[in-house]
């Protein structure tokens, strides 16, 4: 079904007479958006100062954060609403009252999370849309040349607490809380954790562990299980009680070690995941030849010459792809999560693991062409979204919308070297936890913008004085609305350097962009609107 008009009421009669194809309603009723668009701004609003995080995938709420990190205040969106007495109101500006933030949002409740030396994590969120949940983070500063005692990884840092709170967002109750104590959880923009339906996997960096956690609908967080030195619940048992065996029968100087807790009867095996992922490189090189001579040439210099660069891989980053496997990253200390900017310039490994069999499934280079090809061609599959968010599921990608795949491969035909695309494009796997906002703004196939200057992407950029333009993908090709950050006359410190930050509500024609400096001057805000 293809409107023949770019009118809105023939469009709303079209649809009346013609049905679309079974399973594109959804995508005809997102058309309407071509009309219907954020192109009124009001610039520089009167608003709290607050660092406003971003809208639920449902909409129904806006997160944000007091400036000294340690309150949360939700909002919730309503449309604006005054009066008129003229008969053309829409040609005279809007009223002064109307100019303010909160007619636009209505303040829900404020609610004090960060206690003692902790402070709120402001680029972590994550909602559960079938329960109204969301889960924040607070934690104490990081020690950056923390020792690494008790299995921990030299070189990862260390904070003292962190807290993650999951709360009811219709009330602001407090339902549960997790703490993890000297680790590392890497919490900026989602990165170290990922919520898949009611399954949470937070990755301990420090002690190389991923945690499987279970939201029950009763709002408790419930340990589920703990992958890493071990993978099956009873693998620590098994050790324990073999080890028992094992050691010499001096009972008084095995309670000394046992009270002093040594000696570690792990420490002299490889972590359960690692030797997973060492079984699966060696059988796979193993099956390669069918004679035994070649064979065993071929272990000597693809196994046993990196064995030492296996054995080190540490755990970087997991998402889920569904309810029984995870697709983990592997990489070298050096290329963790403090140089993250230029992780495509380290050796890194992605494998899929299957929780159920505590089997590696499959293992790929960051620089192998099949990896690509996947990810290319199949890219929705590793955007592993939770079965009750109807909204994610019409984010565009290279893999479901012609105009994004050709903007990639326009990007790596201009590539001067194919293995340093290949990896700056795997960097981004595993994806990051609801990092992209389902706005039909961004949809690539009604309207064309600068994705250099703002996109679906959950994350600062550097501003811009010129208006972001916002162009119709189809014919006539018409700029529909412009995005402009900061005050509506521009910066007068031009050398100031200002970052902006987008929020676009998920259904309404409605956004907010957020600009400011690195002198923790207040931001301005402008809010963007049909009116």
């Amino acid at each position: 079904m293809f409107y023949r008009s770019s009118n809105i009421v023939a469009r709303i009669f079209d649809r009346q007479l013609r049905t679309p194809a079974p399973g594109t309603s959804v995508h005809h009723a997102r058309k309407f958006y071509e009309n219907l668009v954020p192109s009124y701004t009001v610039y520089e609003v009167e608003c709290p100062d607050h660092s406003f995080r971003k809208f639920t995938d449902d909409g129904q709420y806006l997160i944000s954060f007091s400036r000294n990190h340690q309150e949360l205040i939700v909002y919730r969106p309503r449309w604006l609403s005054f009066s008129c007495k003229d008969e053309d109101c829409d040609q005279h500006d809007l009223p002064s009252k109307a100019k303010r933030f909160d007619s636009f949002f209505t303040q829900l409740y404020c609610v004090p999370l960060a206690s003692c030396n902790e402070l709120i994590c402001k680029d972590f969120f994550l909602y559960m849309e079938s329960n109204q949940f969301g889960l924040f983070a607070t934690s104490t500063a990081q020690i950056h040349d923390a020792p690494a005692v008790g299995g921990a990884v030299q070189g990862v840092p260390s904070i003292e607490k962190i807290t993650f709170h999951l709360l009811r967002l219709e009330d602001g109750s407090i339902l549960d809380k997790k703490v993890f104590c000297n680790d590392f959880v890497n919490l900026t923009h989602n990165m170290g954790v990922f919520l898949y339906d009611d399954l949470l996997a937070i990755v301990s960096l420090r002690y190389q562990t991923i945690h499987i956690l279970q939201i029950r609908d009763s709002g408790n967080l419930v340990d589920v299980r703990a992958i890493g030195e071990f993978c099956r619940e009873d693998d620590e048992l098994f050790l324990n009680s073999n080890a028992q065996h094992q050691l010499p029968g001096n009972h008084t100087e095995n309670n000394i070690h046992q009270d002093q807790g040594q000696p570690n009867l792990g420490r002299s095996f490889l972590s359960g995941i690692k030797q997973r992922l060492l079984s699966f490189i060696f059988q796979g090189l193993w099956n390669e030849e069918r004679d035994d001579t070649l064979r065993v040439q071929g272990l000597r210099k693809k196994f046993y010459f990196h064995f030492q660069d296996y054995v080190d891989l540490i755990i970087w980053k997991v998402q889920f792809m569904d309810r029984h496997h995870l697709l983990i990253k592997f990489g070298s200390v050096d290329g963790g999560p403090q140089v993250s900017r230029n992780a495509d310039h380290h050796p890194a490994f992605v494998a899929v693991y299957n929780m159920d069999t505590t089997e590696i499934v499959s293992f790929y280079q960051n620089s192998a062409d099949e990896l690509y090809t996947l990810f290319e061609q199949f890219c929705d599959h590793f955007h592993a979204t939770s079965r009750n968010s109807m909204y994610m599921n019409f984010i565009s990608s290279h893999s479901n919308n012609i105009h994004a795949l050709e903007q990639l491969r326009s990007i790596k035909d201009k590539a001067s070297n194919s293995s340093q695309f290949v990896k700056k494009m795997l960097a981004s796997l595993p994806f990051s936890c609801q990092s992209q906002s389902p706005s039909p703004y961004f949809d690539q196939s009604l309207f064309r913008f600068d994705d250099k200057l703002i996109s679906a992407t959950d994350r600062h950029r550097q501003s811009t004085d010129h208006p972001i333009k916002f162009i119709l993908r189809k014919p006539p090709y018409s700029l529909k609305f412009k995005i402009k950050p900061g005050p509506e006359a521009g910066s007068m410190d031009g050398r100031a350097k200002k970052i902006s930050s987008f929020l676009f509500h998920p259904i309404l024609p409605l956004a907010l962009s957020v600009q400011q400096t690195l002198f923790l001057q207040p931001s301005v805000v402008n809010i963007h609107f049909r009116r």
